[in-house]
């Protein structure tokens, strides 16, 4: 460690004062540091440093203000955004099969034509999922993500039950539910976390 980095890390160590989550961010932005300068083979001045990163107290000021977002309020944010997609395809459904509105026949017919479009917006949701823990709570995120997984996940796992034991009503979902579309959605949970873990990685670097 030269006087420069050392100097920048003290004063950041200082800044931080009791953040909950210091060692962690100690830990981020000394691998990013040393990775930047080892790869352009550079030496790590103080003023380099804050030239590249910011000051420390901008970098303190930065994570105090995310310290607000608490990994409680995450785990809500996307188990109720996830609820309420399987509410609005739940209610999309029964108002298609039930009654006789126009613009949803429309709406239906459209969705139902394109399933895989369906299915890559699905993934993008779970990978944002991932990317906002990443982004928010760094390398103390990856525990967020896995709780925060297994809660959003059930309504999932739920409705998977009830397609392979046919406790719904199969005409209802057609031409969605055949098949190939079943199994995509098989293979498509076992995926999620992977694309979560991919998108967490992703916004812990954004973090930094």
């Amino acid at each position: 460690m030269t006087s420069g980095d050392k100097q920048f890390f003290q004063e950041l160590d200082q800044v931080l004062g009791k953040h909950p989550e210091k060692k962690q961010i100690m830990a981020e932005y000394q691998s990013h540091v040393y990775e930047i300068f080892a790869h352009e083979n550079s030496s790590m001045n103080y003023d380099e440093i804050v030239k590249r990163l910011g000051t420390p107290e901008e970098i303190a000021a930065i994570w105090k203000e995310e310290a607000k977002v608490t990994p409680k309020k995450m785990q809500i944010l996307f188990v109720v955004l996830n609820v309420l997609i399987f509410l609005s395809g739940i209610s999309l459904t029964i108002i298609y099969n039930i009654y006789q509105v126009e613009w949803i026949e429309i709406l239906w017919k459209r969705l139902t034509a394109v399933p895989s479009i369906i299915i890559m917006v699905y993934m993008a949701f779970w990978g944002l999922l991932g990317y906002e823990i990443g982004k928010e709570f760094g390398s103390g995120g990856l525990k967020i993500l896995r709780r925060t997984f297994t809660y959003a996940v059930i309504p999932n796992l739920t409705l998977m039950y009830l397609i392979v034991f046919k406790l719904i009503p199969h005409e209802w979902f057609q031409p969605l539910l055949n098949g190939p579309f079943i199994i995509a959605c098989i293979l498509l949970t076992i995926v999620l976390y992977p694309i979560s873990w991919i998108g967490y990685r992703w916004g812990r670097k954004a973090s930094i």
